[in-house]
């Protein structure tokens, strides 16, 4: 029988008679016992039934995110398959969240062992020294063989609100791997795409450097005929070398991105590289694909942080019945039996047999506050991971919309930029005509080339922050994740970390 409260456990100590009669005892063991403390009810949240972003206002995707599918492999790149499958078996993170899970799992065991009898054996010789007026000083020798077996009747539900804390911790553990998958493979694939766009970005000041390169030799070649001033020359030259020192500096920015994805593939940086881009910006934008969200009520099933606190939750208000059970007296079975004697040859005859059968029950009268402090502790966590789980939600809540509100923004303005970037290049081959044909100085080259080197990168810039943000929205709506797998963890990713740390 399990006894429940309608309301939710409040902050004052669980005051209950301080003994029970025998009476009330008895009738507790016909019942089978009551678990004492609440049940646990999953903390109520007043969800909107939408989000205030609403779609669709992308374009046409090649991809959509589902939850049959490895949500990467949306972005139809195998180098980027390949990595996340090696940061899956590989990353020391990972393989900590699933040490950590498995022993939550035998935390839980260890809880749940003890619904079941101790059993136990002893054997071993004795000899000891009596003193006697008549008999005076002697020896004895006694030997002793035998089995002894204790068991506590869970009366009142503490062992099994222990069991309870014990799973509801290691489902806890199972979420917050998947947490921990999830945070390393978006983290991966995030830094991937950066390293692709600053690739595009090295494509564009190589072009650019040529570009230039040719407009210096232009003006050079000016300068030469007499039809050119030797300021044309400098400038030229000028803009040729800011754009080399520009190309020369993305090369940071790509090694520090190439190095950080080595660490999460679980590698020194040293043993890993990444072969430039071989595409252009148009095949690597289509690959962006679209991401359903859902209701906002989908996130308690979709995300595994938020699945990780609601368990923890449910483990703090299972301390609770834990520490209540403490005020009532502990029922403890005893039996043993074996054999004792003064002679090893006549151990295992009738008259050295013994045997022993009892129950104690035991109740602590005063401790000083000690219980009711603990209770006061187990409210006091529960109520801080029932405000933990609701903060969780609606930081979910918030990732979600700042990234469909993000993806809509950059979609507006990329499509703004592309026609910046179109102009901006007309304007530039136009001034390159003119100054061919003298009816143009040479700086009014330069302006527009320098124009339309800032809207080309940052229309690369927009690409990325756009494949950046798509990556934090599957992240935000959990990735494909959802509460079923919290009973079918990764059992065998865990076996080979356990496996390869025995080695």
């Amino acid at each position: 029988m399990t006894a429940t409260t309608k309301s939710p456990p409040r902050s004052t100590a669980f005051q209950p008679a301080p003994l029970l009669s025998a009476a009330a005892i008895a009738t507790a063991l016909l019942l089978g016992g009551c678990a004492v403390g609440p049940d646990y009810v999953r903390p109520q949240l007043d969800l909107p039934t939408a989000y205030k972003e609403q779609g669709p206002w992308k374009k046409a995707e090649p991809g959509q995110i589902d939850s049959n599918q490895r949500w990467w492999e949306a972005y139809r790149d195998p180098v980027l398959n390949d990595l996340i499958e090696q940061a899956n078996q590989a990353n020391q993170n990972i393989r900590l969240a699933e040490a950590q899970y498995r022993q939550a799992q035998a935390t839980a065991a260890i809880a749940r062992a003890s619904l079941w009898p101790t059993i136990g054996a002893s054997a071993g010789p004795t000899r000891a020294q009596t003193n006697s007026p008549t008999a005076g000083s002697r020896l004895t020798d006694t030997y002793a063989v035998g089995l002894n077996a204790s068991w506590e009747a869970d009366i009142w539900g503490r062992v099994r609100r222990s069991v309870e804390n014990g799973d509801a911790a290691s489902q806890a553990s199972a979420a917050s791997l998947g947490a921990a998958r999830l945070s390393i493979q978006a983290t991966l694939a995030q830094n991937y795409l950066q390293l692709r766009v600053t690739d595009l970005q090295k494509d564009l000041y190589a072009r650019t450097v040529a570009a230039y390169t040719r407009s210096f030799q232009l003006t050079r070649h000016q300068y030469d005929a007499g039809v050119a001033l030797r300021s044309d020359v400098a400038l030229a030259e000028t803009q040729l070398r800011a754009a080399q020192a520009q190309l020369i500096d993305l090369d940071a920015t790509r090694n520090q991105l190439e190095h950080a994805i080595a660490i999460l593939l679980g590698k020194a940086p040293a043993a890993f590289s990444l072969a430039p881009l071989t595409t252009d910006a148009a095949a690597l934008q289509a690959s962006m694909p679209a991401t359903p969200t859902g209701l906002p009520s989908d996130l308690l099933e979709r995300r595994p942080d938020i699945a990780n606190a609601e368990r923890l939750a449910a483990a703090a208000n299972a301390n609770i019945g834990v520490a209540r059970a403490a005020y009532f007296p502990a029922l403890t079975l005893g039996a043993s039996g074996g054999y004792s004697g003064a002679s090893f040859s006549q151990l295992f005859d009738t008259p050295s047999r013994v045997w022993s059968l009892g129950a104690t029950l035991a109740v602590v009268l005063f401790d000083g506050g000690a219980r009711s402090a603990r209770n006061d502790q187990a409210t006091a966590a529960f109520d801080g991971a029932v405000a933990t789980y609701k903060q969780t939600v609606l930081g979910g809540l918030q990732e979600v919309e700042d990234n469909l509100s993000t993806l809509r923004v950059l979609d507006q303005e990329s499509q703004v930029q592309d026609q910046a970037v179109k102009a901006a290049q007309l304007s530039e081959r136009l001034a390159l005509s003119q100054y061919q044909a003298g009816t143009t100085t040479y700086i009014a080259v330069v302006t527009t080339q320098a124009t339309s080197l800032t809207n080309q990168r940052t229309a690369v810039t927009l690409l990325g922050r756009q494949l950046v943000a798509s990556v934090a929205l599957i992240k935000a709506t959990g990735g494909g994740w959802t509460v079923a797998d919290i009973d079918k963890v990764s059992t065998s990713a865990a076996s080979t970390t356990s496996n390869s740390a025995n080695k």
